[in-house]
Protein backbone atom coordinates (compact mmCIF):
# COMPACT_ATOMS: atom_id res chain seq x y z
CA UNK A 1 0.00 0.00 0.00
CA UNK A 2 1.34 3.43 -1.30
CA UNK A 3 1.88 5.63 1.94
CA UNK A 4 2.76 9.02 2.05
CA UNK A 5 2.54 12.29 4.31
CA UNK A 6 -0.48 14.02 5.27
CA UNK A 7 -1.01 18.15 3.94
CA UNK A 8 -2.32 20.39 7.28
CA UNK A 9 -5.93 20.21 7.09
CA UNK A 10 -6.83 17.21 5.56
CA UNK A 11 -9.44 14.71 6.76
CA UNK A 12 -7.70 11.48 8.41
CA UNK A 13 -8.99 8.39 10.31
CA UNK A 14 -7.58 6.69 13.22
CA UNK A 15 -9.00 3.43 13.23
CA UNK A 16 -8.21 1.04 16.37
CA UNK A 17 -7.70 -2.64 15.00
CA UNK A 18 -7.98 -5.70 17.05
CA UNK A 19 -5.63 -8.49 16.02
CA UNK A 20 -8.00 -10.17 14.18
CA UNK A 21 -8.20 -7.51 11.55
CA UNK A 22 -11.65 -6.27 13.07
CA UNK A 23 -12.41 -2.63 13.30
CA UNK A 24 -12.70 -1.46 17.43
CA UNK A 25 -13.20 2.03 16.58
CA UNK A 26 -12.56 4.53 14.07
CA UNK A 27 -12.51 8.54 14.65
CA UNK A 28 -12.19 11.19 11.73
CA UNK A 29 -9.56 13.92 12.47
CA UNK A 30 -7.85 16.74 10.84
CA UNK A 31 -3.59 16.87 10.18
CA UNK A 32 -2.77 19.87 12.04
CA UNK A 33 0.98 18.97 11.31
CA UNK A 34 2.76 15.57 9.87
CA UNK A 35 6.62 15.65 10.52
CA UNK A 36 8.92 12.57 11.16
CA UNK A 37 8.93 13.39 15.01
CA UNK A 38 4.46 12.82 15.06
CA UNK A 39 1.51 12.98 13.37
CA UNK A 40 -0.75 15.68 15.12
CA UNK A 41 -4.00 15.77 14.60
CA UNK A 42 -7.24 17.44 16.00
CA UNK A 43 -11.17 17.10 16.34
CA UNK A 44 -13.82 19.16 18.12
CA UNK A 45 -17.60 18.25 18.85
CA UNK A 46 -19.64 16.91 15.74
CA UNK A 47 -16.49 15.43 14.35
CA UNK A 48 -18.17 11.72 13.27
CA UNK A 49 -17.04 8.40 14.93
CA UNK A 50 -17.56 4.79 15.27
CA UNK A 51 -17.52 2.86 18.35
CA UNK A 52 -18.80 -0.63 19.74
CA UNK A 53 -22.07 -0.01 21.11
CA UNK A 54 -21.28 -1.51 24.49
CA UNK A 55 -18.75 1.73 24.98
CA UNK A 56 -20.90 4.12 23.32
CA UNK A 57 -24.03 3.00 25.08
CA UNK A 58 -20.95 4.07 28.29
CA UNK A 59 -20.70 7.26 26.97
CA UNK A 60 -24.47 7.73 27.33
CA UNK A 61 -25.31 6.43 30.84
CA UNK A 62 -21.63 6.56 32.41
CA UNK A 63 -21.83 3.10 33.60
CA UNK A 64 -18.52 1.57 34.05
CA UNK A 65 -19.47 -1.64 34.22
CA UNK A 66 -20.91 -1.87 30.60
CA UNK A 67 -17.06 -1.08 29.83
CA UNK A 68 -15.70 -4.39 31.35
CA UNK A 69 -18.82 -5.73 29.07
CA UNK A 70 -17.22 -4.17 25.78
CA UNK A 71 -13.67 -5.28 26.60
CA UNK A 72 -14.79 -9.43 27.41
CA UNK A 73 -17.05 -8.52 23.92
CA UNK A 74 -13.52 -7.59 22.41
CA UNK A 75 -11.67 -10.83 23.69
CA UNK A 76 -14.60 -12.73 21.85
CA UNK A 77 -14.25 -11.29 18.46
CA UNK A 78 -17.98 -10.38 18.66
CA UNK A 79 -18.91 -6.62 18.51
CA UNK A 80 -20.79 -4.15 16.46
CA UNK A 81 -20.14 -0.59 15.68
CA UNK A 82 -22.60 2.38 16.34
CA UNK A 83 -22.53 5.34 14.71
CA UNK A 84 -21.76 8.54 17.12
CA UNK A 85 -20.24 12.16 17.27
CA UNK A 86 -17.19 14.09 19.00
CA UNK A 87 -18.68 15.46 22.22
CA UNK A 88 -17.90 18.77 24.36
CA UNK A 89 -13.80 19.32 24.12
CA UNK A 90 -11.33 19.81 21.48
CA UNK A 91 -8.73 17.26 21.24
CA UNK A 92 -5.24 17.75 19.71
CA UNK A 93 -3.45 14.07 19.43
CA UNK A 94 0.10 13.83 18.86
CA UNK A 95 1.01 10.41 17.74
CA UNK A 96 4.83 9.85 16.97
CA UNK A 97 5.39 7.18 14.41
CA UNK A 98 7.01 4.07 16.41
CA UNK A 99 5.50 5.00 19.83
CA UNK A 100 3.35 2.60 22.48
CA UNK A 101 1.55 6.17 23.33
CA UNK A 102 -0.30 8.97 22.16
CA UNK A 103 -0.12 12.33 23.90
CA UNK A 104 -4.01 14.22 23.54
CA UNK A 105 -4.56 17.46 24.69
CA UNK A 106 -7.97 18.74 25.68
CA UNK A 107 -9.69 21.33 25.14
CA UNK A 108 -12.72 23.07 27.09
CA UNK A 109 -14.63 26.40 26.90
CA UNK A 110 -14.02 29.02 29.19
CA UNK A 111 -14.97 33.10 29.58
CA UNK A 112 -12.19 33.71 26.89
CA UNK A 113 -12.50 31.19 24.31
CA UNK A 114 -10.90 27.52 24.82
CA UNK A 115 -8.55 26.63 27.49
CA UNK A 116 -6.61 23.25 28.32
CA UNK A 117 -8.01 20.98 30.69
CA UNK A 118 -5.65 18.42 30.62
CA UNK A 119 -3.01 16.39 29.12
CA UNK A 120 -3.97 12.48 28.93
CA UNK A 121 -1.48 10.10 27.73
CA UNK A 122 -2.98 7.07 25.60
CA UNK A 123 -0.87 3.67 25.83
CA UNK A 124 -1.99 1.96 22.41
CA UNK A 125 0.13 -0.05 19.62
CA UNK A 126 2.45 1.97 17.26
CA UNK A 127 0.89 3.83 14.28
CA UNK A 128 0.50 1.57 11.16
CA UNK A 129 -0.07 4.25 8.32
CA UNK A 130 -2.71 3.57 5.69
CA UNK A 131 -3.90 5.67 2.95
CA UNK A 132 -7.07 7.19 5.14
CA UNK A 133 -5.03 8.11 7.99
CA UNK A 134 -3.16 5.54 10.81
CA UNK A 135 -4.24 2.07 12.51
CA UNK A 136 -3.77 1.49 16.06
CA UNK A 137 -5.27 -0.20 19.46
CA UNK A 138 -6.09 1.46 22.58
CA UNK A 139 -5.04 -0.86 25.75
CA UNK A 140 -7.03 0.97 27.79
CA UNK A 141 -4.00 2.05 30.33
CA UNK A 142 -4.06 6.06 30.50
CA UNK A 143 -2.10 8.82 32.82
CA UNK A 144 -3.76 12.29 33.59
CA UNK A 145 -1.43 14.47 33.56
CA UNK A 146 -2.50 18.53 34.88
CA UNK A 147 -2.31 21.56 32.30
CA UNK A 148 1.55 22.76 34.06
CA UNK A 149 2.67 19.28 33.98
CA UNK A 150 3.13 19.28 37.55
CA UNK A 151 1.21 16.61 38.64
CA UNK A 152 0.02 13.03 36.89
CA UNK A 153 -1.86 10.23 37.69
CA UNK A 154 -2.58 6.90 36.25
CA UNK A 155 -6.55 6.22 35.05
CA UNK A 156 -7.87 3.23 34.22
CA UNK A 157 -5.29 0.59 36.27
CA UNK A 158 -8.02 -1.84 36.91
CA UNK A 159 -8.92 -2.35 33.36
CA UNK A 160 -5.68 -2.40 31.90
CA UNK A 161 -5.39 -5.49 34.60
CA UNK A 162 -8.79 -6.63 33.17
CA UNK A 163 -7.52 -6.71 29.74
CA UNK A 164 -4.23 -8.32 31.02
CA UNK A 165 -6.47 -11.51 31.99
CA UNK A 166 -8.51 -11.44 28.71
CA UNK A 167 -5.31 -11.85 26.83
CA UNK A 168 -6.28 -8.65 24.93
CA UNK A 169 -3.13 -7.67 25.95
CA UNK A 170 -0.08 -10.42 25.03
CA UNK A 171 3.26 -10.31 27.87
CA UNK A 172 5.15 -8.65 24.69
CA UNK A 173 2.57 -6.03 24.82
CA UNK A 174 2.74 -5.58 28.43
CA UNK A 175 6.09 -4.97 28.20
CA UNK A 176 5.95 -2.70 25.40
CA UNK A 177 3.80 -1.25 27.78
CA UNK A 178 5.60 -0.50 30.82
CA UNK A 179 8.67 0.34 28.95
CA UNK A 180 6.27 3.26 27.26
CA UNK A 181 5.11 4.03 30.98
CA UNK A 182 8.74 4.68 31.71
CA UNK A 183 9.20 6.60 28.56
CA UNK A 184 6.91 9.01 29.45
CA UNK A 185 7.26 9.79 33.09
CA UNK A 186 10.77 10.54 31.67
CA UNK A 187 9.15 12.94 28.93
CA UNK A 188 7.59 14.76 31.87
CA UNK A 189 9.88 15.14 34.55
CA UNK A 190 12.56 16.16 31.98
CA UNK A 191 10.03 18.34 29.84
CA UNK A 192 11.75 16.57 26.88
CA UNK A 193 9.41 15.21 23.63
CA UNK A 194 6.48 16.92 22.92
CA UNK A 195 5.98 18.16 26.50
CA UNK A 196 9.34 20.81 25.44
CA UNK A 197 6.87 22.32 23.71
CA UNK A 198 3.96 21.99 26.30
CA UNK A 199 3.65 26.02 26.19
CA UNK A 200 3.20 26.73 22.69
CA UNK A 201 0.96 22.94 22.28
CA UNK A 202 -1.43 24.56 25.16
CA UNK A 203 -2.17 28.35 23.37
CA UNK A 204 -3.58 25.47 20.12
CA UNK A 205 -7.06 26.63 18.65
CA UNK A 206 -8.84 25.20 16.59
CA UNK A 207 -8.50 26.77 12.71
CA UNK A 208 -12.09 28.11 12.79
CA UNK A 209 -12.62 27.66 8.58
CA UNK A 210 -11.96 23.78 9.38
CA UNK A 211 -15.35 21.86 9.51
CA UNK A 212 -15.44 19.10 11.94
CA UNK A 213 -14.19 16.06 9.73
CA UNK A 214 -16.22 13.15 8.50
CA UNK A 215 -15.84 9.38 8.55
CA UNK A 216 -15.41 8.32 4.88
CA UNK A 217 -18.92 6.58 3.01
CA UNK A 218 -19.53 3.65 4.15
CA UNK A 219 -18.29 2.40 0.32
CA UNK A 220 -15.05 3.93 0.52
CA UNK A 221 -14.25 2.29 3.81
CA UNK A 222 -14.59 -0.62 2.46
CA UNK A 223 -12.34 0.14 -0.66
CA UNK A 224 -9.52 1.40 1.98
CA UNK A 225 -9.50 -1.97 3.50
CA UNK A 226 -9.39 -3.87 0.66
CA UNK A 227 -6.56 -2.13 -0.77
Amino acid sequence: MRVCGFTTGQTVVRRDVHRSGQVWSEQALRVVADTGEALVTACVPGAEARWPALYAQTRVEGDRSVRTEAFDAMASGRWELADSVWQETDLLLWKPPTSWFSINAFFVPDGHGRRLRIWYVNFEHPARRTDAGFDTLDLALDLVVAPDLTRWEWKDEDEYAHVRRLGIVSNTEHRAVDAARSEVLAMLTERSGLFAQAERWASWRWEQTWPAPRLPRATDRAAAEGG
